[in-house]
């Protein structure tokens, strides 16, 4: 692909950058994009996507819409995908012409964790013991020491979602029966000390650029936190982590952002979970910690200008805020706030603010900085947005982060 510098004009309209997909992180790359100088379209068939209502244009069909992608194809030079369930036939289509990154084989490996698993294996990056199941005799010959395990469907499985934990054979045959017999994969349980994740990106040419090594917590499989602070990963396992990031690009010669999730064991070792073919949750600390954000990056490696490596300057945690935050406290068994509502919740007389957030009690704390992502409507185990923090000290930063976890009613780490 040829550089597409920005503000710069391409068949007679501004350079335009496409993204398939538009939700939070969607609407983070367009406001990169933005920045930056160029226009941006975004594909996505809901009407009040929180990126389609920031973008230039706002193409509102299926994701395998023909016109859709048509139009798209007309208005962009270059395309990107925001998450990874976008049809790969799609990225295919768009990608036979026009730049696509990442490319459509990359994006399908990333939609199937049987081939996930292939591919790490063959990067030579060490994986949880595990078994492809998509027939019965496949069910049958897995192997006792397998269990207990947890069965993940191989495909349309995040945040927790087609995940059963299974202890005994018996519950294995259950759990198979309970998700419709789609294929699947069984991960044996291993006793976890940690969870980390690396965020390169990687240009047409071979360039690769990472952040530093991120340390997860996950709660009800939705990350809750990150932390990126010196010392929070020993020095030697994040250095493992980052070469093990680099191979699994370099193996899939992927050119974007792509995040590699890791489980650190009890005993040490590293395993890879799986990969985001995207921008992540946990680089969201990178919009205000380091010189560069994970969709700065993005918007760098999909119109091909030089990649440089990105420096954080300050310790940093994030904060995941879900839409529960959103819920009056139990006691009042109020129904969740829906945001513009004008009182319909029967515990909110006529406040239409009712169950906001104390955001202005949170942002009298020093160094946060709060990102919300145009969402409408708030429900439980939504993403509603996030909040950094960030200071002069991973000690000051901590602090500051358990203060605004006791004024919005997140669980203390």
């Amino acid at each position: 692909m040829s550089v597409l510098l920005p503000g710069s004009i391409v068949n007679g309209q501004p350079a335009t950058l496409g993204v398939m997909g538009g939700g939070q992180l969607g609407r983070m790359f367009v406001h990169a994009a933005q920045a930056m100088g160029y226009y941006t379209a975004v594909l996505d068939p809901d009407p009040a996507s929180p990126a389609g209502r920031v973008s230039h244009h706002h193409i509102q069909t299926d994701y395998l819409d023909e016109q859709g992608l048509a139009q798209l194809m007309q208005r962009c030079a270059a395309i990107t995908t925001e998450f990874e369930n976008v049809p790969a036939p799609a990225l295919f289509t768009l990608g036979a012409h026009r730049f696509v990154a990442p490319a459509s084989d990359a994006v399908a490996i990333a939609q199937d964790r049987a081939a996930e698993k292939a591919h790490f294996v063959k990067c030579g990056v060490p994986v949880a013991p595990h078994a492809v199941i998509e027939t019965e005799a496949q069910l049958a010959a897995v192997a006792d020491d397998l269990l207990p395990g947890i069965l993940k469907t191989a495909r349309l499985g995040y945040d927790g979602k087609g995940q059963v934990r299974v202890k005994t054979r018996a519950e294995l045959v259950a759990a198979w029966a309970e998700l419709r017999q789609v294929p699947c994969v069984l991960e044996k349980m291993l006793p976890l000390k940690d969870e980390c994740s690396v965020i390169v990106a990687r240009s047409g040419t071979g360039e690769m650029v990472h952040f530093p090594v991120q340390r997860n917590l996950h709660r009800g499989g939705i990350l809750a936190v990150t932390e990126v602070n010196p010392g929070v990963i020993d020095p030697a396992l994040a250095q493992q982590a980052v070469a093990a990031t680099k191979a699994i690009a370099e193996g899939l010669q992927y050119v974007g952002v792509l995040c590699v999730e890791f489980f650190v064991l009890e005993g040490g070792q590293l395993v890879v979970n799986e990969i985001a073919p995207r921008p992540h949750n946990s680089g969201h600390y990178t919009l205000d910690a380091c010189d560069q954000s994970q969709f700065d990056l993005q918007v760098r490696t999909l119109a091909g200008l030089p990649l440089t490596q990105p420096r954080q300057h300050s310790p940093a945690i994030m904060l995941n805020l879900l839409g529960d935050l959103w819920y009056a406290p139990p006691e009042l068994g109020s129904e969740p706030n829906l945001l513009h509502k004008s009182g319909s919740d029967p515990n909110s007389g006529s406040d239409p603010n009712f169950g906001t957030p104390p955001w202005d009690k949170v942002l009298a704390l020093p160094g946060t900085h709060l990102h919300l992502y145009g969402k409408l409507s708030a429900r439980k185990g939504r993403k509603m947005g996030h909040l950094n923090i960030t200071g002069a000290t991973p000690e000051a930063v901590r602090a500051t982060a358990l203060q605004a976890c006791a004024l919005l009613g997140i669980e203390p780490f």
